[in-house]
């Protein structure tokens, strides 16, 4: 094996080490928190999509009127 090739999977294999170690450190949610989490971005979308679909409505009667009216 080339001496570069060497230096390619010692450095592989030091970004998993370090990938590990930082797994390590990682604070997972509980099975609340996620579920709470999920609630509060299923809501946000919720809202969003609402919203959304209100400025689609309202722009959409817009066109339609003016297209009434100059049409």
């Amino acid at each position: 094996m080339a001496k570069s090739e060497k230096k390619f999977f010692t450095r592989i294999a030091d970004w998993f080490r370090g990938m590990k170690s930082e797994l390590k450190k990682v604070v997972w949610p509980t099975a609340k928190q996620t579920i709470n989490n999920t609630g509060v971005v299923l809501a946000v979308c919720a809202a969003s999509a609402l919203v959304l679909g209100g400025f689609d409505w309202l722009a959409n009667s817009l066109v339609e009127v003016l297209i009434n009216l100059f049409g």
